[in-house]
């Protein structure tokens, strides 16, 4: 019997944003979902727009394993797991730990096949991590922007510092997406259309 998938559906209770007042709670799951279908977005708008030959379905399917080692460590608030080199190198061990666990949960002939996937260090994916890097930057920002829409001021900051992380990537694509696709979230669904 091997556990890898019963593991992974506990994703659904594993709250984001631990630290923040929510006028809306966000979990792991509802978040892998969205950052898959905003890397699908960038990786669409690199091919259509930037010149770029990259997969979306690929990039979707990245971002939706991107975070699957909070399962087992929880979601680390930000400002702790950046908070100095020591601490980034001590998450990012426990983050190593955690992928082999959830690795050892699948028959050898099936880990191989997801390594990749938890892991980020294939070397084929490598044009593909900066997209699914940014659209998991870009979905904290959507949260932020929807939880200042509702009322919240507590992610006003939160928004200033991720919308600033995201120009700082320099990617065409996220510039695209901030101009023309994230207004929409601050509109009610009356005037979206």
């Amino acid at each position: 019997m091997y556990h890898f998938f019963a593991k992974l559906s506990r994703m659904k209770y594993i709250c984001r944003w631990g630290l923040m007042r929510n006028t809306r709670p966000e979990n792991l799951c509802e978040h892998s979902y969205e950052t898959a279908v905003l890397a699908h977005a960038l990786a669409v708008l690199r091919n259509e727009r930037c010149g770029g030959h990259v997969d979306p379905q690929r990039a979707a399917t990245l971002a939706l394993f991107h975070d699957c080692t909070e399962i087992l460590t929880g979601d680390l608030p930000t400002p702790v797991k950046y908070a100095g080199p020591a601490l980034r190198s001590a998450y990012r061990a426990v983050e190593n730990e955690a992928q082999e666990k959830l690795l050892s949960l699948l028959p050898a002939d099936l880990a191989g096949r997801y390594r990749p996937l938890l892991t980020e260090n294939s070397p084929a994916d490598a044009n593909l991590v900066p997209l699914v890097k940014a659209a998991d930057k870009l979905s904290a920002l959507v949260k932020c922007v929807e939880e200042r829409a509702m009322g919240n001021t507590e992610f006003a900051k939160a928004e200033e510092s991720t919308r600033a992380l995201l120009e700082e990537m320099g990617l065409p694509e996220v510039e695209i997406f901030l101009r023309e696709f994230l207004p929409s979230y601050s509109l009610t669904l009356d005037e979206q259309g």
